[in-house]
């Protein structure tokens, strides 16, 4: 069973790191009409209770979730959730591979120098 990480998006809000197509800053033109679009078309989904928009994130669904924390702060949540991530994962994959060459390599020196 996969783990979903929950990423804090402000005010008591939370999104699914693996949801999370693109973080955008809502200053451009571009953005205000992305988000005007997807106000019309009811994909909106404003989290920032009032307060200033500081992110916009597209999510997989083609959901815009508006956000009062900054883009860059979001972006560096998602990164440490996909480090975290992966640090899990590799130990796991490595043992296998360490322990079928230690008993491929006994009496043959120390199996750990090859995996330095």
């Amino acid at each position: 069973m996969q783990k979903e990480m929950l990423i804090r998006i402000g005010n008591g809000n939370f999104v699914i790191a693996s949801r999370v197509v693109a973080i955008l800053n809502p200053a451009s033109s571009p953005m205000r009409r992305l988000r005007e679009d997807a106000k019309n078309e009811g994909r909106l989904i404003d989290a920032t209770q009032g307060k200033k928009t500081r992110a916009i994130i597209v999510l997989d669904s083609n959901h815009v979730l508006l956000s009062s924390v900054g883009a860059e702060t979001i972006s560096q949540r998602i990164f440490s959730y996909n480090k975290d991530s992966q640090s899990q994962e590799s130990p796991s994959s490595d043992s296998s591979a360490q322990q079928s060459c230690g008993q491929e390599n006994q009496g043959q020196g120390n199996p750990e120098q090859f995996f330095a």
